[in-house]
């Protein structure tokens, strides 16, 4: 967690931050850039920048880039990962399985449309969950 400078995530439908969607339930205070459809002025809420980007997620990425510094852009969301894996914004994937089957919400991969080389850097596994990091390969 201490490594990310900058999130990059979907706004909701009203374009508002409500209790249970601060990205990571609060554990960090870096700027968030959320992409929607229609313009929206900043929020700021408990310390953390809400800054809406309107249909250009090559901007988005950029702007987090430049706000995390030396820090990494974390992706929230299967449909804004999709779409930055596509357009080649991804550089590693960090993959954190929990035994949990949630049965709904937006899946990580389908609808890709395209085959991604993937290059394992690390794992780590324990009873209960297990984390796993690859490099994109270009």
């Amino acid at each position: 967690m201490e490594r990310i400078g900058a999130v990059v995530g979907g706004a909701n439908k009203t374009q508002t931050v409500e209790d249970g969607e601060i990205p990571y339930g609060g554990m960090l205070t870096v700027p968030v850039y959320l992409m929607t459809h229609s313009p929206h002025e900043p929020i700021e809420r408990d310390g953390v920048r809400y800054t809406f980007v309107v249909d250009d997620i090559g901007l988005a990425v950029e702007s987090a880039k430049q706000a995390a510094g030396d820090k990494w852009v974390s992706l929230l969301g299967g449909s804004i990962s999709r779409q930055c894996l596509v357009l080649g914004l991804v550089d590693e994937l960090h993959l954190d399985i929990a035994p949990v089957l949630l049965g709904s919400g937006i899946s990580l991969f389908a609808g890709l449309g395209q085959h991604i080389e993937l290059e394992r850097l690390e794992t780590f596994a324990f009873a209960s969950e297990t984390h796993l990091r690859y490099r994109v390969i270009t």
